[in-house]
């Protein structure tokens, strides 16, 4: 199977290197990341077919990058399209997918003019022939922006990139690469699709559900977590300025005692 990588593989960073790429105020998150979650029952809610509601949440997330942009968040991952998300309505998926390739066409020009470099994390294999031509489009063109990083998670599953990750050690194991003995976090953690950008300090979730739904299960051990019962379509600059207040009053120990 194919999945997207970077051309330069380098160890995944630290949690020290992760909070020296932190923005002027240390309470500040550097990598967010949010599950979307809630667009087709809200549209449903509203008497709106359900592609409405996905219509809606693109505009949600325009609304959020601009927020990333105000605060200096260095990184922005996004759970648009999981490997699970395939058993859907045929419809809607062809809703889905003209949606992220309108998305990548229209918004490249914005890209270029906030120095966005756009990320793309899952795996490639059933992906539309079209769709993948803008991604690798948006990826080349903004590839030396340094502004903000967005990545995007489409046919992605956490589960199936810890796979993808131990086959590729085991490749290398096999062909004598690297010893058995030497792999430790750091060399996991460089093979996981994330492995250039720093773990995720804070995750939200819209939608009120309780789960992590296969979302970067190994990058988010330590991240804070921040839950919304608001749908994603409905998410607004108020509930994001909440989810930063509430990081910054909590205390990460990263499995240590409280300094207090």
């Amino acid at each position: 199977m194919a999945f997207f990588r970077r051309k330069i593989k380098s160890k995944a960073p630290s949690v020290a290197t992760a909070t020296s790429d932190r923005p002027e105020s240390a309470a500040l998150p550097v990598h967010i990341a949010i599950i979307m979650d809630g667009n087709g029952r809200w549209a449903q809610a509203q008497g709106l077919p359900r592609v409405e509601g996905h219509r809606r949440g693109a505009d949600t997330v325009q609304r959020v990058l601009e927020a990333c942009e105000r605060h200096r968040i260095k990184y922005l991952t996004l759970y648009c399209f999981s490997n699970e998300n395939w058993k859907r309505p045929k419809d809607e998926l062809d809703f889905l997918m003209g949606l992220l390739k309108q998305y990548l066409v229209q918004e490249r020009p914005t890209l270029m003019k906030s120095a966005i470099r756009l990320r793309i994390i899952g795996r490639r294999d059933g992906l539309p022939e079209d769709v993948l031509a803008e991604m690798d489009r948006s990826i080349e063109a903004s590839a030396n922006n340094a502004s903000l990083t967005l990545c995007l998670a489409i046919n992605y599953g956490a589960r199936q990139e810890i796979v993808d990750a131990v086959r590729e050690i085991a490749a290398d194991i096999q062909a004598g690469r690297l010893n058995a003995d030497s792999i430790d976090e750091d060399e996991i953690a460089s093979r996981l699709y994330t492995s250039d950008i720093p773990d995720p300090d804070l995750l939200i979730r819209t939608s009120g559900e309780m789960r992590i739904s296969n979302f970067l299960l190994w990058q988010i051990s330590y991240s804070e977590i921040w839950v919304t019962n608001k749908a994603w379509p409905e998410f607004s600059d108020e509930d994001f300025e909440e989810a930063l207040a509430e990081y910054a009053n909590r205390q990460r120990r990263f499995g240590g005692l409280s300094s207090s």
